[in-house]
């Protein structure tokens, strides 16, 4: 049976928080191919996406409230799935072929929706 880990003392010990940030290097290498004719269009889109799912997951691992977790969880949920479709469009765009960044961001995905789920059952 495995140990269970300690305690999350930071948003950077959570593993969610960990894959989120290795999804936001993985959008900001994509985007540094995308042609500069994109810069203030999908570019900037795709990297603002990407970088509210860490700093969402931050700032409510701040918070004292389940609400005002449940809400920061909530709207790096909805990065989340921003973040797919620019994905998605970027690969049509022909710009990538982002299976290994889809992959990442599924699994961010399921963990966020673990952690939502965990939150609501807690009740409190």
């Amino acid at each position: 049976m495995p140990e269970p880990r300690p305690p999350a003392r930071s948003f950077s010990d959570l593993v969610v928080g960990q894959k989120a940030h290795a999804f936001v290097l993985a959008v900001d290498r994509l985007t540094a191919a995308i042609p500069k004719a994109e810069t203030y269009g999908l570019t900037a889109q795709m990297r603002r996406a990407a970088v509210s799912i860490p700093a969402n997951l931050a700032e409510g691992f701040a918070q004292r409230s389940q609400a005002d977790k449940a809400r920061r969880l909530n709207i790096a949920e909805a990065s989340t799935e921003e973040s797919r479709y620019y994905l998605i469009l970027a690969r049509d765009l022909g710009y990538s072929q982002s299976d290994e960044r889809m992959q990442l961001l599924e699994e961010v995905s399921r963990l966020l929706n673990s952690d939502a789920r965990a939150l609501l059952a807690s009740g409190s």
